[in-house]
């Protein structure tokens, strides 16, 4: 017998009924989906009607949240903090409009799904060189894939499990997708998913399986987006994978500058599209058509975007902090 004193490491943060309210304002939740017995009640209890809050509040958070990693950029004091309680504070104070990396957002989202009685494990990701944003410019073909950078929950509902990313920017799965065999599915505008389980090339023993997220346009080729694992990860593994993508010259979080949105229809049933700002230039995606919004020839003009199209104020002193920095706009 244990000590009853004994700390159950094996616990995860959650937040508070308040706290889940607060979260519900911030991505603009409509009341009847506040209104629903697995808000009430629990996940646990009603697996068809825990599935379909999941895929509401996955839309809703995505749309809501933006893909971003400004703090690495326009920040007096640099860092990325992956503690649920200081995410909370950053992203659904009732003042912010700001969202995180996908270490950031995916813990704010487990959190969430963990406080409404969700089973949730969060597992390590390894993204395609060749869906990395400099991959045309280095000419990286893939399918190699990097160390442990990503990350992603598995939500189990009854006895299958779903993939769920709410931080892998436009061409993530905005809907939750089961780990099954070939499993494809409609993703935004042309662009499909599909989940495939197998071995990656650099692996010795090819015994090793880990599930495949890939992507095509229209009816080009699959290209291998991210492969995970259904391993759990414990929030230590986040922690240093958390340090290197956010200090590491090796980490393109480092010298580009990044912040995604998804764009829901007049109803907020469907996402239609996406809105990119990305170093010097800011675009929106509405199905299959894409267009510059705006090219950036300074500072101010991107900070003036990030204002306009993603209500991200930037201070006088973090816009003062990129000055003299790779990422900032001669």
């Amino acid at each position: 017998m244990g000590s009853p004193s004994a700390i159950n490491w094996s616990l995860r943060p959650t937040y508070t009924p308040q706290q889940l309210e607060q979260y519900f304002d911030r991505i603009s939740l409509p009341q009847q989906y506040r209104a629903s017995a697995v808000v009430k009640t629990g996940a646990n209890l009603d697996d068809e009607g825990a599935l379909a809050l999941l895929r509401v509040l996955q839309r809703y958070q995505v749309a809501s949240v933006p893909f971003e990693n400004l703090n690495l950029h326009y920040a007096v004091h640099r860092g990325i903090t992956i503690d649920p309680q200081g995410l909370f504070d950053k992203i659904v104070d009732p003042q912010s409009h700001r969202g995180g990396y996908c270490m950031e957002n995916s813990t704010l989202f487990g959190t969430v799904l963990r406080s409404l009685g969700y089973e949730v494990t969060s597992v390590g990701g390894r993204v395609n060189e060749a869906a990395q944003p400099m991959s045309a410019s280095r000419n990286w073909k893939g399918p190699k894939f990097d160390g442990w950078n990503h990350m992603v929950n598995i939500v189990t509902i009854g006895k299958q499990k779903y993939l769920i990313d709410v931080g892998f920017g436009s061409n993530g799965p905005h809907q939750p997708v089961p780990l099954i065999q070939n499993y494809e599915f409609r993703n935004v505008g042309e662009q499909s998913g599909r989940l495939i389980s197998g071995a990656i090339a650099q692996h010795t023993n090819k015994d090793q399986l880990l599930w495949h997220y890939e992507i095509r346009n229209g009816t080009g080729a699959w290209t291998p987006a991210y492969c995970f694992t259904e391993t759990e990860f414990l929030p230590e593994d986040f922690t240093i994978i958390n340090y290197f993508m956010s200090t590491s010259r090796e980490s393109w979080f480092t010298f580009h500058v990044v912040c995604v949105r998804m764009l829901l229809d007049g109803d907020g049933e469907k996402i239609i599209g996406e809105l990119t700002l990305f170093n010097n230039q800011l675009k929106r995606r509405l199905g299959a058509t894409s267009e510059v919004l705006e090219t950036f020839s300074s500072e101010q003009e991107r900070v003036a975007a990030l204002e306009k199209f993603f209500h991200i104020p930037i201070s006088p002193a973090d816009q003062a902090s990129i000055r003299h920095t790779i990422s900032e706009i001669l």
